[in-house]
């Protein structure tokens, strides 16, 4: 079995797996624009935020600034990703990566939408279906790279009270030592089965 080199850096971690999933964002996204099912790519939007015509955007320079900005948002939003399944585990990596991914998208979706100076968004519903899809697998890609990239100490969080003794192990804790389940009582320490 090949084992997998693990990134122990959070930040790095997060870009990594953000470039992954925007990878997966931005062709599903072309399949989409193939598919005339969206008005606008990604990109073309993004660039709507700098550029003032539709014209200007579509050009070779408005696609790499659009570009830039849309892996930009890519590479915070896996970095935010880490972040959460450092605070909540790895497990339901699914429902976390959807989830995240969705809101994430419809985030920027609107804060494009509200700015007075992009005239390229679109405003159609199946555009912006189109986008909650690829968000959604944004998402999704993300949180599954950074689980699986990730080493296992950027996930075993602390404590918030280390006054009283854990009575459970953490979801981390029993995938690296596979140990049974702590016992106690109310008026002990935790011990072990």
């Amino acid at each position: 079995m090949v084992k997998l080199f693990k990134i122990k850096d959070r930040f790095l971690l997060g870009v990594v797996a953000g470039l992954a999933g925007n990878t997966i964002k931005m062709a599903i996204d072309e399949i989409s624009i193939k598919k005339k099912i969206s008005q606008r790519s990604f990109r073309e939007t993004a660039a709507g935020v700098w550029v003032s015509n539709r014209k200007e955007a579509l050009n070779i320079k408005g696609q790499i600034l659009g570009g830039l900005l849309d892996f930009g948002m890519g590479m915070l939003g896996g970095i935010a990703s880490v972040s959460l399944l450092s605070k909540t585990g790895r497990d339901h990596i699914i429902t976390k990566g959807i989830t995240s991914g969705i809101a994430m998208g419809s985030l920027i979706t609107f804060v494009l939408g509200t700015l007075p100076i992009n005239q390229i968004r679109p405003k159609d519903a199946a555009s912006n279906l189109s986008y909650m899809v690829s968000h959604a697998a944004y998402g999704l890609v993300t949180t599954t790279v950074a689980a699986k990239l990730g080493h296992p100490s950027l996930f075993d969080t602390k404590p918030q009270n280390n006054y009283l003794a854990p009575t459970e192990l953490t979801s981390e804790q029993k995938k690296l030592h596979n140990t049974p389940e702590p016992k106690y009582h109310k008026t002990q320490k935790l011990e072990r089965a």
